[in-house]
């Protein structure tokens, strides 16, 4: 593509946070702490977690940049910059979570592949761009369609990004055409994160924006975009992020049983404590994030500080404006839920927390009960062991 320069190697990285968990240098996967989630609503960009699958891509040229949109059209178009972002800009806030996200913690039942993600591998963002629906209907495909009068039943998003699990060819994936034509699902080709133009790691130029959905299919530094009549046969939608029983293993596993995983699983963790933190007070305040995908909203978070025996709700908050309802309108239906209680807890307590959506989905209790040999999804419920400081136990928060 004109403008858009996929390196071979990776001596021309971007910079990144110091304070980032690095997972992976090449290519560059990394995390920020847990405590950094919480510090604010809206993720900075900073912070926001790094997936990626090979170099950075660099643009020489952006007035040169080019989206091409084509496949099953009797037109196929040509957009650049300027015109896409002559459409209607939409802002959406909507969290992206890797499907790896908690790895680390699925691989200790047993032994996993993929980057050993802690739970910081999400984050919230208000993306800012042109809906994908605007987009189509200037190839002539009306809004709520399912298929094309040429039998295109899929949108498929083509990075100028190389990665070795293609051969060396661009990363893809896709979205079913009533999905990306519909304005509600707020699919968007986003050239803003945050109110600031996108930067490098986070697919400048133009990348997707799928709410709701596990973020490998929200495709960065984007090439160009296919109307097709099946969904994508590359390497991550066909041969991973597909999930398997605890039965299945690398010697009789069949990618082709299971379809590519799309909406993400209701989910929570505990961000303000680290496994074997020391707790200097008596009390403590308990906080995370919780989020589901599909645009569910989060009914309720349950902690416990005693293993699961008893439970208390913990309060829920969006945009830092007060508690949160399930129920109201204004919420951001593809953004998570910050949530916090104030616990007394005992000398010893393995702290848990679990949420449940507003289907009454509630993440499974225990890990060994859903997981799988590529270690994603990983939404069981989430323990952090603690223990008080004897000298201080009486103090209060």
């Amino acid at each position: 593509m004109p403008g858009l320069i996929g390196p071979k190697d990776y001596s021309q990285e971007p910079s990144r946070h110091p304070s980032l968990k690095i997972n992976a240098k090449e290519p560059f996967n990394a995390e920020p702490p847990r405590a950094a989630l919480i510090s604010s609503y809206v993720t900075p960009v900073d912070y926001f977690y790094k997936r990626n699958h090979g170099p950075i891509p660099i643009v020489d040229n952006v007035e040169r940049y080019s989206l091409a949109v084509g496949g099953l059209l009797k037109k196929p178009i040509q957009l650049s910059m300027a015109e896409i972002r002559k459409l209607p800009k939409y802002n959406v806030t909507a969290t992206l979570q890797c499907a790896g996200n908690r790895r680390t913690a699925m691989s200790k039942s047993r032994t996993v592949r993929g980057v050993g993600w802690d739970a910081a591998a999400i984050g919230n963002a208000i993306w800012g761009g042109a809906k994908l629906s605007d987009v189509l209907e200037l190839v002539g495909i009306s809004k709520h369609s399912s298929v094309t009068l040429s039998g295109g039943k899929h949108v498929e998003f083509i990075s100028i990004d190389r990665c070795k699990e293609e051969n060396g060819g661009p990363y893809k994936a896709s979205i079913p055409l009533q999905q990306a034509t519909n304005p509600d699902a707020d699919v968007l080709l986003a050239y803003e994160m945050n109110g600031k133009i996108l930067n490098r790691d986070h697919g400048y130029p133009l990348r997707v924006v799928v709410p709701g959905v596990i973020g490998a299919r929200s495709v960065k530094w984007l090439d160009s975009i296919k109307i097709s009549e099946e969904e994508c046969q590359g390497f991550f939608m066909q041969k991973d992020y597909k999930t398997f029983p605890p039965s299945v293993n690398w010697d009789n596993i069949n990618w082709s049983t299971r379809r590519p995983q799309m909406d993400f699983p209701v989910q929570c963790a505990i961000c303000s404590l680290e496994d074997e933190d020391v707790v200097k007070q008596g009390k403590i305040k308990v906080s995370g994030y919780a989020v589901s995908g599909g645009g569910r909203g989060i009914e309720r978070v349950d902690i416990s500080v005693d293993g699961g025996k008893t439970w208390m709700e913990a309060q829920r908050f969006q945009k830092g404006d007060g508690p949160y309802s399930s129920d109201d309108l204004n919420g951001d239906k593809w953004a998570w839920v910050l949530f916090e209680a104030v616990v007394d807890i005992p000398e010893k307590a393995e702290i848990i927390a679990k949420a449940v959506d507003s289907a009454a989905n509630v993440q499974p209790e225990n890990v060994e009960t859903i997981w799988n040999l590529r270690g994603i999804l990983n939404t069981s419920w989430h323990r952090v062991q603690v223990r008080k400081d004897s000298c201080v136990a009486n103090s209060s928060l």
